[in-house]
């Protein structure tokens, strides 16, 4: 394996994609005691919070449609993972996770 600065920057910034905004998610499903149907309804509280999830829905789209896209041409079928890391845990985790896995040298 390859150990650039670059693939350990990505790595790290998909650990800290998963890792910080979760502590968010979870503080306050915990805080509020509604669980995830609670979460999911204080994304619409406002515009702006309504706004940043059609940003963070349309970042995720276009995120797969580029891993699709390179995957099918590349065939670094492992990369595939940063598809179900973006939409369940998000585009701060998907995307730097995608980038680590596309930098890896393909054999």
């Amino acid at each position: 394996m390859t150990r650039s600065p670059l693939r350990l920057i990505f790595l790290a910034l998909a650990i800290w994609g998963a890792i910080h905004p979760m502590y968010y998610f979870v503080t306050f499903m915990t805080n509020e005691g509604t669980g995830l149907g609670g979460l999911i309804d204080a994304w619409y509280v406002n515009a702006s919070t309504h706004g940043l999830v059609w940003d963070l829905t349309i970042a995720a789209i276009t995120l797969t449609v580029w891993i699709l896209a390179e995957v099918a041409v590349r065939r670094n079928w492992i990369a595939l993972i940063a598809i179900p890391a973006t939409f369940c845990i998000g585009v701060s985790c998907g995307l730097p996770l995608y980038l680590f896995l596309r930098t890896r040298p393909i054999d």
